[in-house]
């Protein structure tokens, strides 16, 4: 269990992102802390050590990266793991077979997957909801419901739950809430400060950002949740590698720099998108026409890189995402790189058919990952491969 030093409310988010977590190296003074690439520890004595016994429970690497992100969330408590997956594996290890889960039905599809094809056999329920409507999160809730799960913005369709109206009807119903922050990250959302108990990141998207790693991060203010998460994270084992928190540390490090040009870019792309006639439609909350607009003005600080967009044609949409020149075809986002991908095949594959069509998530959705380059350039790579 890692805690965040006391001084972290009195810091802005730019200086908690270079400073946060890092402690001085006692053996050299590095300004960096040190990949500690070891599996095990000397110990002084039987039941005499320094803090550290077996890398799977403790790595001081791992230590510095799981209080930079706490701090960043304004949590007490972080827990790095292996991939957001496993980070999700550890929430769902909280409950039992009879529990009932209410998830956002637009979620990561490797979410869903999950849910609706390993935990549901060990006896956890699920019922998947529109959580951008609250009123259908508390028609979903049963006597066996323990915990609401969402993401928002939602992936890929950039739906917002509000997590204030949330955070009042769980804890109403003394239910568990749990927020995947991956798209806004706490430059632009902190989700804690709304109600909710458990923050969620794939750390391999924008905390990051560099598309050279892979990692998940649960972060609590409560020590009764980080109690059970860190029993959850050593017994089950699903623990990123030194050198992988190290390069997220690194990377966390200019965040709020790499947020400001997404979102300056998302905007000037989106609003770019939303002037031409072969867009069916457009999923951006930044602009005024999203329905949820003066939410995500109200609960966010910035709206982001990324876009979803409808051309209307299944195999259209197949060309534009192949003839991208800047735009890479690649899965996942949040890398400084722009990236460009088809939900339906890619991301979502294994969402059903039929709930896909339901949300509205159809074969002519393309999404978008907008980078920090250029963003007359990105126009330009747009602008080309819908032309073509």
């Amino acid at each position: 269990m890692t805690r965040v030093p006391p001084s972290k409310a009195s810091h802005a988010l730019a200086t908690l992102a270079v400073h946060a977590g890092i402690t001085p190296d006692p053996l050299a003074g590095a300004v960096m802390p040190p990949i500690y690439q070891t599996s095990t520890y000397i110990q002084e004595g039987l039941g005499k050590n320094k803090g550290y016994e077996y890398a799977r429970t403790r790595n001081p690497t791992r230590d510095a990266w799981e209080r930079a992100v706490a701090a960043l969330e304004g949590g007490q408590h972080g827990f790095a793991f292996a991939s957001g997956l496993a980070a999700l594996d550890a929430v769902l290890k909280l409950l039992k077979a009879g529990d009932h889960v209410v998830s956002g039905e637009n979620v990561y599809g490797g979410s869903h997957r999950l849910m609706d094809r390993i935990y549901s056999h060990f006896g956890v329920e699920f019922t998947f909801v529109d959580t951008s409507d609250i009123a259908s999160v508390e028609r979903a809730l049963t006597p066996a419901t323990r915990m609401v799960y969402c993401e928002t913005p939602t992936n890929p369709m950039m739906r917002l739950t509000d997590l204030a109206a949330l955070g009042d009807l769980t804890s109403a119903h003394g239910l568990l809430t749990v927020v995947d922050n991956t798209f806004a990250t706490p430059v632009f959302q902190q989700p804690l400060s709304f109600g909710a108990d458990i923050v969620l990141h794939s750390t391999t998207k924008y905390l990051n950002g560099h598309s050279d790693m892979i990692g998940g991060m649960l972060v609590t203010e409560r020590d009764d949740l980080a109690e059970r998460l860190a029993f959850i994270q050593n017994a089950a084992g699903g623990v990123p590698g030194p050198m992988d928190c190290w390069l997220a540390l690194r990377g966390v490090k200019t965040l709020p720099l790499r947020m400001a040009q997404h979102d300056a870019n998302g905007r000037k792309v989106a609003a770019w998108l939303a002037g031409r006639s072969d867009v069916r439609s457009i999923q951006y909350p930044g602009l005024e026409s999203h329905p949820q607009h003066a939410l995500a003005a109200k609960q966010m600080r910035g709206f982001g890189g990324m876009i979803s967009f409808d051309i209307g044609d299944a195999e259209r949409a197949r060309r534009v995402v192949e003839r991208t020149r800047i735009f890479a075809l690649a899965e996942s986002l949040g890398g400084v790189e722009s990236l460009i991908g088809h939900p339906a095949s890619m991301t979502h594959a294994s969402v059903p058919v039929a709930m896909r069509q339901e949300m509205g998530l159809t074969d002519s959705l393309i999404r978008l990952s907008c980078g920090i380059e250029d963003p007359d350039d990105l126009i330009a790579d747009l602008n080309h491969a819908l032309g073509a």
